[in-house]
């Protein structure tokens, strides 16, 4: 009951924000929005499918480039959102086929080649506009209602993040979840129960990618234009710092991480951004830091900022139920 009135709380606060905040902050809200969706995957893929991805952007990338050329070529903006998640999910499943053959540092590094491979692409193809990017991109728009400002941006990001919970969610506690639980467990343990392995790993695999597609097309409407070096290798990076430091396995972990990454991102960049700061001091600074939160993290958080939270207030409890 509390972490119901928690969460509804939670929900109406961040549903009421974008009525007030400036447009720097909702730029700020709404990166850390897309973050959180893609973040929920992650955390789902790694906390129950045991597999480590070092390539979400890539979903990120193919969900971002398929709204954009798809609204590019008269497709109205709501069809280009609805697939954006719908091909980022089945290129997972043709790449997952081959890729998920491969455990621990084989796959991520696997994962991290083709988001490599797809950025190289993305900058040589003329259909994806090369290292330009694809540029004017249409507003979103459903019917005779226009997206035309950050605040419309930040209510979508905020519906989108809210289905990719729900889903999670409903997933996670049903029968398949279960399995998954088991999955996260022993693989061996789970394949001598009878739960065909290959095919769930699949299937989350393609679901995280699902996620990220969802968040990539709704990027590229609110910033009206992609490129490669929109999603660079660091965004992956960050993606797995975010989901284990808020808790790997956990739905509020993951938007916890992605919250405490991005204000810290931005603090980062506003440091940067000082006078006599080097052209190179973003990039340093978000390595270095992110290296540093892993460490510490991994040190004296091993379960995450949520599960550690949520486990000291409940001995807490138990001791004073006790007394």
């Amino acid at each position: 009951m509390i972490r119901l009135v928690a969460g509804l709380l939670v929900a109406a606060v961040t549903l009421a924000l974008p009525a007030v905040l400036d447009d720097s902050a909702l730029a700020v809200y709404i990166l850390l929005g897309l973050a959180a969706m893609v973040t929920v995957g992650v955390s789902l893929l790694m906390g129950y499918a045991g597999q480590v991805s070092l390539g979400q952007g890539a979903f990120y990338a193919v969900g971002a480039y398929t709204a954009a050329l798809l609204t590019l070529h008269g497709v109205p903006p709501l069809a280009g959102l609805v697939a954006a998640p719908v091909v980022a999910a089945a290129s997972a499943l043709v790449i997952g086929v081959p890729l998920l053959r491969l455990r621990g540092h084989h796959l991520a590094f696997a994962t991290l080649a083709m988001q490599l491979i797809l950025l190289s692409l993305a900058g040589q193809l003329e259909v994806t506009g090369g290292d330009i990017g694809l540029q004017a991109i249409p507003q979103f728009s459903v019917g005779s209602f226009e997206a035309g400002g950050a605040s419309a941006y930040a209510y979508m990001t905020w519906v989108g993040l809210a289905l990719v919970m729900l889903v999670t969610r409903n997933v996670i506690t049903s029968r398949p979840g279960r399995a998954l639980r088991a999955l996260a467990t022993s693989e061996t343990a789970a394949a001598s129960s009878g739960i065909p392995v290959g095919r769930y790993k699949l299937v989350v695999f393609a679901l995280s990618a699902a996620f990220a597609g969802l968040a990539g097309g709704i990027y590229c409407f609110y910033t009206g234009y992609v490129a490669p070096g929109s999603f660079p290798v660091l965004i992956s990076i960050q993606y797995i710092v975010m989901a284990v430091v808020g808790g790997l396995g956990t739905i509020w972990g993951a938007v916890v991480g992605a919250t405490a990454i991005t204000l810290l991102v931005q603090g980062l960049n506003s440091l940067a951004a000082l006078p006599g700061m080097p052209s190179y001091a973003p990039s340093v600074l978000s390595y270095a830091v992110y290296a540093l939160v892993l460490i510490l993290v991994v040190l004296f958080l091993p379960r995450g900022l949520l599960p550690a939270v949520s486990g000291r207030i409940n001995r807490d409890r138990g001791g004073i139920i006790h007394r």
